[in-house]
């Protein structure tokens, strides 16, 4: 894919269409074109050459697309960076992907001095939003300003879709980094995947409701923006009331969502309130099975069809959705488009239709490994380019895959078997609840026992001995969490996701204590 000429040809379609609407604010395809054209040429003014690292530190907003566009068009290799990392985890990436230049907005508690001094291959800190009060303007740190006319008609180079484009960053503060190297032509299944499987054109409109840039998903949005020539509604982070406000004054017709966003929008009492028949396509990434849920969705959005998506950022998300079949909406459906998956056993043996393994896949959407870590590629690439995903399903008859949860959800009790999602899916059944995680916990008994972290709906009450009798009734008793506690909430990953690895850290502290 070639995304400078892609933006020429879009802008000149289109010029007037809006591409990005931002806090009520338009950018059309003809002003994408100029800002992405005018940042190219101030970075290739600066020495930014192709194959060279830029990383992105910046909440979603306009300026995050017109860089990563710039970015792009020039053939250098994208390092976008969760704006909620810490500034040793800056420094650690940045290190690490051997960036040459930083596009970041200030934020308190992150000293650039450090961390351009702590970083070799780092020559510049370019800010968008004005430059911290104490980088003083030079060579080191600029002020993200409209370069001169004369930087506007920048030369690109000559792009090849093998071509490194970007690097995402899936781990933390603590191991080794793990940034998934992706090409060009990478880029291009996203596009593939929800033209096949969803249908869309031109005609639809997006909303990013929080999704940050610097995660697979956020790049999705961007991309089907810029290829169908569609309009983006972006919101800088994700809030459920301002979220279906936006929905039904934009007129939005695709929405990629988790399940603790479509769980929080069916649950606000105002949601009655919007019209969102405009809606064509909910699609959400791990299913959630309550029937409540489902019936509820189908209420405020009549028009619209519900699909469970699967993807990992390396398979340059997302590979595969649900089929139009109201009878298999758990299913994530078959694979296709250059990709293809077999469910595999502890031992390496293929499994039967229905038998529960790992999910292995292979093809073009595959990652080129982890950059510069080739002992953590091998351990989930097999030479004959499978890669391990870490998720337990099962494939039916017709050739449709089921998750049933990741390897690390699994709770060993006692010798059985029990996945954390399949527990939770019970949960969602009973009327007062509205969230719910499950984790394993020691037990000297058992080995491990499952834990029920619940939150419930808005001035709903619901006692422990309730909640069991209600559980009996759907579990075996080796599957009945041992300990269940009550909360106002629990905590998110930027992406929506319930943060399983702190409720399990305090978990782990308070035994230790």
């Amino acid at each position: 894919m070639n995304i400078h000429e892609l933006i020429d040809k879009q802008a000149g379609l289109v010029p007037n269409k809006p591409a990005i609407i931002f806090k009520h604010t338009t950018v059309t395809f003809a002003q994408l074109r100029h800002e992405v054209h005018r940042l190219a040429g101030a970075f290739q003014a600066t020495g930014i050459r192709k194959s060279q690292k830029v990383a992105i530190y910046m909440p979603n907003c306009p300026q995050y697309i017109f860089a990563y566009f710039a970015v792009f068009s020039l053939g250098s290799v994208v390092v976008p960076l969760d704006f909620m990392l810490t500034e040793q985890e800056l420094i650690n990436f940045m290190r690490h992907s051997e960036c040459s230049l930083l596009l970041a907005k200030d934020k308190k508690g992150i000293n650039f001095n450090n961390i351009i001094n702590s970083c070799p291959s780092l020559e510049s800190v370019v800010f968008a939003g004005g430059l911290p009060s104490d980088c003083e303007p030079s060579a080191r740190f600029m002020d993200w300003q409209p370069p001169n006319t004369k930087n506007m008609d920048f030369v690109p180079p000559e792009i090849f879709s093998s071509d490194e484009a970007a690097i995402f960053y899936t781990s933390g503060s603590t191991g080794k980094p793990k940034g998934v190297l992706l090409t060009l032509a990478h880029l291009d299944n996203p596009i593939n995947a929800i033209k096949h499987f969803l249908g869309v054109d031109h005609d639809d409109s997006y909303l990013c409701a929080g999704i940050p840039f610097s995660h697979i998903g956020g790049l999705d949005y961007i991309m089907y923006m810029l290829y169908f020539a569609s309009t983006l509604v972006l919101m800088e982070r994700f809030q459920p009331f301002e979220a279906l406000k936006n929905i039904q004054a934009y007129r939005v017709t695709v929405f990629c969502v988790v399940p603790a966003m479509f769980i929080a929008m069916l649950s606000l009492k105002e949601s009655d309130s919007f019209d969102l028949t405009s809606l064509r396509h909910l699609a959400v990434f791990g299913a959630p099975s309550s029937p409540t849920i489902l019936k509820r969705f189908h209420q405020l959005c009549p028009n619209a069809r519900l699909s469970n998506g699967w993807g990992m950022t390396e398979t340059a998300a997302p590979n595969t959705y649900s089929p139009d079949d109201v009878h298999k909406i758990n299913s994530i459906g078959p694979f296709g488009l250059g990709m293809e998956a077999r469910i595999v056993s502890q031992d390496g043996r293929t499994l039967k239709d229905g038998e529960k393994g790992e999910l292995w896949v292979r093809g073009d959407a595959v990652m080129l490994g982890y950059y510069r870590e080739d002992a953590l590629t091998k351990q989930v690439m097999t030479p004959e380019g499978w890669l391990k995903t870490g998720d337990i399903a099962y494939r039916d008859e017709d050739g449709n895959y089921y998750l049933s949860g990741r390897i690390r959800e699994m709770i060993k009790v006692a010798g059985e078997i029990v996945m954390a999602p399949e527990v939770e899916s019970v949960f969602f059944r009973h009327p007062k609840v509205k969230d719910v995680a499950i984790i394993g916990v020691a037990d000297k008994m058992r080995g491990e026992v499952p834990k029920a972290f619940v939150v419930l709906k808005e001035n709903e009450s619901l006692s422990v001995d309730e909640l069991r009798q209600f559980l009996k009734g759907h579990l075996a008793h080796f599957k009945l969490p041992h300990h269940i506690e009550f909360r106002g909430s629990l905590p998110k990953n930027r992406t929506g996701k319930i943060d399983k690895e702190i409720l399990k850290k305090e978990e782990a502290s308070c035994s230790a204590s």
